[in-house]
């Protein structure tokens, strides 16, 4: 096919398909592909609940959202800088609401988050846009087309939903759609926060584990024995409730740390200890918090977590970060 030729098939609105690509929607054509489930979970225990993929998050988006664009006019060897044009404009000023840097930064937590991120262009049909906006993954769903390629984007908010086609031959829509590489799923990405799951739920439970410690005194729990020396060897149902509900209200809690305890109708008190084995709990949430660590591609050190081989000060250890992590992200 000459080059004449192939631009009149363009034109006429011709284009080569994957073979594979009509099998990716075989079922679903025109419906909505629905987000997995588990974003809301992937953002209440990976990001509100814990610590060290927060920050993570956030050393990656604020870092990535810092640098700065530039335009350039011609030719690789010849360009020549612009410093005034509209599209700086826009990436400086995206909309009434946020700057670039804030808007960039929640677009790249969104794809660390949910493995998707989605950025809408706002203008008149065919021209440039005039506003650009982060939309929340959650909400987007992708419309499978026929040749592997989207239909369309649908966002959904309570019972109000708007729809966005996609050209089926060039691929152009005013929506952006970045997405994390996801070996089981041809329409969605994979968040960093799947791969470090179980890391990030057994470094929850360490914290809740102290903080549920810290709640008992500081100590681990004791055992009250019954022992009298005369009369019936068990206590009564309404003898155990009553123990039970003065233990919560004068020993338990923070508030009675060290408070004396009077007992009193043949009860002992029998404190129970931690060995130092039993301690090891510790460390193994700082290896849950390196795993979390490594799945987001971020220094140990730089979180804050103690790591004896892998860079030798906190400066390498943040050119790797911007080396391994964040420059490929941008890249992206």
């Amino acid at each position: 096919m000459t080059i004449r030729s192939a631009w009149r098939a363009l034109w006429r609105g011709e284009a080569k398909d994957s073979a594979a690509g009509r099998l990716m929607a075989l079922n679903i054509v025109g419906r909505p592909a629905w987000t997995p489930r588990r974003y809301d979970q992937f953002a209440e225990e990976g990001y509100r609940k814990n610590v060290i993929a927060y920050r993570c998050i956030e050393m990656v988006s604020q870092g990535a959202a810092a640098v700065p664009w530039v335009l350039y006019r011609g030719r690789r060897d010849n360009a020549v800088e612009v410093e005034d044009h509209p599209l700086l404009s826009l990436l400086s000023r995206p909309n009434p609401m946020q700057g670039g840097a804030e808007l960039f930064e929640g677009f790249f937590s969104f794809l660390q988050i949910a493995g998707n991120s989605y950025i809408e262009a706002v203008g008149p049909d065919g021209r440039e846009p005039r506003e650009l906006h982060v939309l929340r993954p959650d909400r987007m769903r992708v419309v499978p087309g026929g040749r592997g390629l989207p239909q369309a984007y649908e966002y959904a908010v309570g019972g109000a939903k708007t729809t966005w086609p996609v050209d089926p031959i060039r691929g152009r829509s005013p929506i952006l759609h970045i997405k994390a590489f996801n070996p089981l799923d041809d329409w969605y990405g994979m968040s960093p926060i799947e791969a470090a799951s179980f890391a990030i739920d057994q470094h929850n439970e360490a914290g809740a584990w102290n903080k549920a410690l810290l709640e008992r005194s500081g100590s681990p729990s004791g055992a009250f024995v019954y022992a009298p020396k005369e009369g019936p060897p068990n206590l009564t149902d309404e003898q155990f409730d009553r123990m039970k509900v003065e233990i919560n209200e004068k020993v338990s809690g923070a508030k009675n740390a060290g408070r004396p305890l009077l007992l009193e109708g043949g009860f002992d008190w029998k404190p129970m200890a931690l060995s130092p084995k039993d301690m090891d709990w510790l460390a193994g949430k700082d290896v849950s918090a390196r795993e979390v660590a490594l799945a987001f591609g971020v220094p140990p050190q730089l979180v804050g977590i103690p790591d004896q081989a892998t860079y030798a000060n906190f400066g390498e250890a943040r050119l790797g970060l911007w080396e391994e992590t964040i420059i490929p992200l941008i890249d992206q």
